[in-house]
């Protein structure tokens, strides 16, 4: 099949040749051993078992009917294989399969049409989804909306289905709910859990994007009209540090995320440059979620606050692995993180390094 491939550079990626392992192919969805992916608008996608559709620059309402469906057949498809490789890429570190993944694609286009995506579970107080959701997780990508620039100075209409980094991090919301479970929903009913983020859920997948992409500005296709150092742009250089932690239930997690994904990355290349090699530190993260993820037995108020806290996490990371743990240490501490210390605490500290008022 034809999918687009990361080459590390801020556009959709390169058309390529790539495997896909397909358990069933029916009209409009592929059924995959380790999630199933449906585009619900309706029609017929796909004819016979050939995966081979072009992009057509995203299709949209501006395409003909012909480009429109090779779009949305391409999104699927390539959406398949996003998925299909982050789910084995997690499964192989943890040593076992993770939940099956529901990934619907053309959701919430009513009343105007949506170029993003979420991760969603079941919650009564939901209004906007399906009436049934299924209670290990979904992926909801839009239909889309909009156009992005391309190399060539076209433009691409932008269908989240086409872009490798939203399919990326949204299943990396999958990986976080069921290893390091920020918000222990494990323990909630199975049809009332919450899909409230928090900045460790949002930072982790977006570094699991950034691994996966092979690239720390993983959203400089969709968000290349913003400066490289403005923090909506979520790259993950330049370096972003406590100092720019901001906390509070109104603070968008995305920003605050950034901090905790950009140190990461830096530790990653820091194993890296030992020789060490990439793949140790991704186990070491993986591992330490999964048992992160296992330390509580109770939902309280506590145990949800003790879950927020970089420091928890990182601990666990290096647990996972002492043979890397000075190295990742150091990493992290040149962006503030460090062991033993609480969200606000790290921050404090860092902005007084900032203004120089360390020692005063």
């Amino acid at each position: 099949m034809i999918v687009y491939l990361p080459d590390g550079r801020p556009w959709p990626g390169q058309l390529g040749e790539a495997a896909l392992d397909v358990l069933e192919l029916r009209p409009a969805e592929v059924v995959l051993p380790e999630a199933t992916v449906r585009d619900e608008r309706g029609g017929r996608l796909f004819n016979g078992s050939t995966l081979m559709f072009d992009p057509s620059a995203g299709g949209g309402p501006l395409a003909d009917a012909v480009a429109d469906q090779q779009a949305r057949a391409f999104g699927v498809t390539n959406t398949a294989f996003h998925v299909q490789r982050a789910l084995r890429f997690a499964s192989a570190l943890l040593g076992h399969p993770l939940p099956r993944l529901l990934v619907r694609i053309g959701m919430h286009d009513q009343p105007r049409r949506w170029r993003g995506g979420h991760y969603r579970l079941p919650r009564s107080s939901l209004t906007d989804e399906p009436a049934t959701l299924s209670s290990a997780g979904e992926v909801h990508l839009g239909g889309g909306a909009g156009f992005l620039p391309t190399p060539d100075g076209s433009r691409y209409f932008h269908a989240p289905a086409h872009n490798a980094a939203i399919i990326c991090h949204e299943v990396g919301h999958h990986l976080c709910r069921h290893t390091a479970d920020f918000r222990l929903n494990r323990l909630r009913p199975p049809e009332n859990q919450t899909n409230r983020k928090i900045a460790l859920d949002e930072g982790t997948a977006d570094v699991l994007t950034a691994i996966l992409l092979g690239t720390p500005d993983i959203y400089g296709w969709h968000r290349g009209t913003l400066a490289e150092g403005d923090q909506r742009r979520r790259k993950l250089q330049p370096r972003w540090t406590m100092a720019h932690f901001v906390g509070g239930r109104d603070q968008d997690p995305h920003a605050d995320g950034t901090v905790w994904a950009s140190a990461c990355w830096s530790a990653r290349e820091r194993v890296t440059a030992t020789g060490a090699g990439a793949a140790r530190f991704d186990a070491a993260l993986l591992r330490g979620m999964e048992s992160a993820g296992a330390d509580a037995d109770r939902l309280t108020e506590d145990a949800l606050i003790q879950r927020r806290q970089f420091s928890r996490l990182l601990s666990a990371i290096t647990q996972a692995d002492p043979g890397i743990a000075p190295v990742v240490l150091a990493a992290m501490a040149e962006h503030g993180i460090r062991p033993d210390a609480s969200n606000a605490a790290l921050e404090d500290a860092a902005r007084a390094v900032l203004t120089g008022e360390v020692g005063r």
